[in-house]
């Protein structure tokens, strides 16, 4: 069924519009009355084409609930239960009448954004832009000089040790072999845990060959295990079909050495890939690559994109310029870029590469302002939720790079059309 729709057009007896008591020079109504959600409306809401089960909650309510949470970086259930204390966020969703209960419950927002997939959400993502333009937080023109750069995308995993790894693996096959009642051998729940302690303990003793000894006993153990269920699995297809995932990737950690490529950094996300960005304070960094697009001048983003496998930056620089005229609906004629994207496959724009020589003073201006996109990416790190990712699969990469560029360009609306503060005088 089609989604409910927010109807408060009619008034009530005993209560008084939220509109009429409110500040109407609140960035947050300026921004609910610039933003075009009778087109959001109509192309979320036709995600839904079935006529059976129970009508989906208002579109407005959860886009709404999904930009805020991104514009003030917080998790499903914070973005929730504030929503219910907040009269300007409940404005912003549609309701013009105080709301007593809950909108949703917390985990509908995971459900949705499955929903949404990354064409919606690269929909809203054009729906800033529209609204940047709009309140003419940028101008047209801006559109067709950019600045690209890549970050990287933390997963949220633990530093990845041998002995960590081991013990995880023994606590999935071991929680698994319960749920699905198959009797093992040993389960080595309180021995490796024993194990663990005495190997980080000569680990920060600076003790190796003890440490590597105990490690050793992990691998073993948890081969032991792996074998166990293996072999009571065998001939039944239904649990072969459960363990499958789980076996392949404790199969791939069992095999993997010091050197080998593609290795298993964690159990429940085995695609996180190790990323070194040759900063001083963190050598390593875990998650996956994410490519943005920002107008040179104002900082707006125009894509968001998490690419995965680590890929070289200059091969990514044609795909992720294509999706940005895609969104903004507007052809790029000028890219700036780091020395990083030396060797890029692009034609037919003009790509200026940091410490390019034989400029004019007026591009080599233009081209030490590239780096202003570093504080942008910033931002969404530690304003909005790019600084750590808690959705789950590439999938979740996907979608977090893209709803961290949304929340980055309401957060750039909003101050463009919150009432400047002016100094109090006692």
């Amino acid at each position: 069924m089609k989604p409910k729709i927010i109807n408060h057009r009619q008034g009530r007896l005993l209560e008084v519009r939220l509109s009429d008591q409110l500040n109407p020079n609140h960035g947050l109504i300026k921004l609910s009355e610039s933003l075009d959600w009778e087109s959001i409306e109509e192309e979320i809401g036709s995600i839904f084409k079935t006529s059976k089960g129970r009508p989906p909650a208002p579109v407005r309510t959860i886009v709404g609930l999904l930009m805020l949470q991104h514009m003030f970086g917080l998790s499903d259930d914070e973005v929730v239960f504030k929503w219910i204390e907040n009269p300007y966020w409940q404005l912003f969703c549609g309701y013009d009448f105080l709301q007593w209960e809950f909108p949703i419950h917390p985990s509908s927002l995971s459900r949705w954004r499955g929903r949404l997939q990354e064409e919606g959400l690269e929909k809203l993502l054009s729906y800033t832009v529209k609204t940047a333009k709009k309140t003419k937080t940028i101008e047209a023109k801006s559109l067709k000089r950019v600045t690209v750069d890549t970050t990287v995308m933390e997963k949220n995993i633990t530093y990845p040790t041998d002995a960590k790894l081991y013990k995880r693996g023994i606590d999935t096959l071991v929680r698994m072999a319960k749920i699905y009642s198959v009797e093992l051998r040993q389960t080595y729940s309180k021995l490796s845990k024993k194990t663990l302690f005495r190997a980080n303990r000569y680990c920060h003793a600076r003790q190796m060959k003890r440490a590597k000894k105990e490690i050793k006993k992990l691998k073993i153990y948890l081969g032991r295990v792996y074998r166990d269920i293996n072999r009571k699995i065998e001939g039944n297809e239904e649990l072969q079909f459960y363990f499958s995932e789980v076996l392949k990737i404790i199969k791939k950690l069992l095999e993997q050495k010091k050197h080998s490529k593609n290795k298993v950094y964690s159990i429940h996300e085995d695609h996180v890939e190790c990323i070194s960005k040759g900063k001083s304070h963190k050598k390593y960094e875990f998650g996956c690559k994410a490519s943005f697009v920002s107008t040179h001048k104002e900082g707006i983003i125009l894509s968001a994109k998490a690419l995965h496998k680590n890929p070289y930056d200059g091969h990514t620089l044609n795909q992720v310029i294509k999706n940005a005229e895609l969104i903004s609906q507007k052809e790029i004629s000028t890219v700036f870029v780091d020395k990083g994207y030396r060797g890029h496959d692009v034609e037919g724009k003009k790509v200026y590469i940091s410490g390019q020589k034989k400029l004019s003073k007026h591009f080599k201006k233009l081209l030490k302002r590239r780096q202003a996109i570093e504080p942008h990416i910033g931002h969404m790190k530690q304003d909005g939720k790019l600084g750590r990712n808690y959705l789950k699969g590439p999938y979740g990469d996907k979608m977090n790079a893209t709803l961290s560029g949304i929340g980055h360009n309401l957060r750039l609306i909003l101050n463009r059309l919150s009432p400047k503060r002016k100094k109090a005088f006692i």
